[in-house]
């Protein structure tokens, strides 16, 4: 009713300005093509948004924008595309330092092998803050504007998170052996109260509750995590079904699948988010129907660490809200690249099934945007341009050889360009990317600093070692 009501004042305002003179506006974006992802789904030739205070105060073709508004800043695109900015909602910020530390192995081997004692001996607040640095570079650089994580001192994250003018739902992690912050659940959950107390309500980060798995907290913390997420009105974020052999001994221990042991003990919130859901069955999916569950699809991850594929169409067709996430960078994927998922979401859809009108590119990048807001239960706020939302969003270069011609918007954006085509990122109406340089971060002193601490963990794995 907010939005609709600001909608409605946004319109009448163009209609009176010409009248009574240009409305002030803090920066003005336009473009060749403006692909909104509103309830029309319009793309405008030759549009322009304006924004003020954080917020998007009109869309439309360029020409009614100019008149209507006087901008104290620009950014004219002439031989790009304006769309939301990317919404991921599955991710590991801080494994940035460990990237490529293990790779080609099963994702039980990856974790116990390799991940966990690399993060026992070297995850720290600084080596949290310095990775997290330098994945929002990466994924503001590639596109994407809201990012959702699952990791250790989190409220470090957050701090440089907001440091950086990204937007994000973070979640601190709640695991049932001793983490490099919290040796106990009860450690954990408590350090996630307070985390929750003291970023809630901000404009960039989102407060949320991450029990890692069904399979590494026992029932009473599961519960504990979920009643506390929905005491605070905010998301939880938890791995589900991500191997088979999760699943098997889902069976097993409980004699049910993960989404329905969950749900039968009554571990699920309001504002639940699964990553992976690659073994849910039809059950499952019924279930998560039921509950209201988003889920974050990851298929660079699922693919490289064999852990299957989940029937993505099925899930939109129970009713279910899919997102996309890149997951962490460690192993797992490698990168943060939003435009590689959606290439890949769509085209193992197809493969899967062999139908080629599998998940066709105007429902991937929804995943990407407008219905990835809504697996976070944010699609009142972000997720597309709309007057009264936060204003998010992006420009992507149609300069290039591989961006000729032009017939259909969503099958450049997801089959043709590429996230190195990203000119400019504003977020919460602040420019954080021009012309592909960050003006929020320090690019060579990131470099400088990821390469010290890859130098430790490397260390620290020949410890002990003959």
């Amino acid at each position: 009713m907010h939005l609709m009501k600001t909608i409605c004042a946004s319109a009448f305002l163009i209609l009176t300005t010409a009248a009574h003179g240009q409305q002030a506006a803090d920066l003005i974006v336009s473009a060749a093509q403006v692909v909104t992802m509103d309830a029309e789904r319009r793309v405008i030739d030759n549009g322009a948004v304006a924004i003020g205070g954080g917020r998007i105060l009109a869309v439309g073709p360029r020409a009614e924008i100019d008149k209507a508004y006087k901008a104290k800043q620009r950014i004219d695109q002439p031989q790009a595309m304006l769309t939301p900015g990317l919404v991921n909602t599955h991710t590991h910020a801080a494994m940035s330092l460990l990237r490529g530390l293990a790779d080609d192995v099963p994702l039980q081997q990856w974790l116990e092998k390799f991940i966990f004692p690399a993060e026992a001996k070297n995850v720290t607040p600084e080596f949290v803050r310095w990775g997290t640095r330098l994945a929002v570079m990466e994924m503001m650089l590639s596109g994407t504007t809201t990012y959702t994580d699952m990791y250790y001192f989190e409220d470090d994250v957050a701090a440089v998170t907001k440091e950086a003018g990204m937007r994000a739902v973070l979640g601190q992690t709640i695991i049932g052996f001793p983490a490099p912050d919290y040796k106990t659940p009860q450690e954990a959950l408590a350090a996630t109260e307070k985390f929750i107390g003291k970023w809630k309500g901000d404009a960039l980060i989102t407060p949320a509750v991450a029990p890692h798995a069904a399979y590494t907290n026992d029932e009473a913390t599961l519960k504990a995590a979920s009643a506390m997420a929905d005491r605070h009105g905010v998301p939880l974020l938890i791995h589900v079904s991500e191997t088979q052999v999760e699943n098997t001994t889902s069976l097993q221990k409980h004699g049910a699948s993960p989404t329905y042991y969950l749900s039968r003990i009554g571990a699920i919130a309001k504002r639940s988010v699964f990553a992976h859901g690659v073994w849910m069955g039809v059950r499952d999916r019924q279930t998560a129907r039921q509950h209201g569950i988003g889920l974050a699809h990851c298929p660079s991850s699922n693919l490289k660490l064999g852990s299957g594929i989940p029937p993505i169409g099925e899930f939109l067709r129970f009713g279910i809200p899919v997102g996309l996430g890149p997951d962490g960078p460690a192993g797992s994927n490698n990168d943060f690249n939003m435009f590689e998922e959606m290439d890949l979401a769509s085209k193992i859809a197809k493969g899967t099934t062999n139908n080629p009108m599998a998940l066709p590119a105007a429902t991937v990048f929804e995943m990407a945007t407008i219905m990835g807001a809504r697996v976070l239960g944010m699609e009142e706020q972000i997720g597309s341009l709309e007057p009264g939302k936060r204003a998010d969003l992006i420009t992507i270069s149609l300069a290039e050889p591989h961006a000729f011609p032009r017939h259909d918007p969503y099958s450049m954006l997801v089959y043709t360009l590429k996230s190195s085509d990203v000119r400019d990122v504003v977020i919460e109406g602040k420019v954080t990317v021009r012309d592909r340089k960050p003006l929020t971060l320090k690019p060579a002193e990131i470099f400088a600093k990821a390469a010290e601490l890859r130098a430790k963990v490397e260390a620290s794995l020949k410890e002990g070692k003959p």
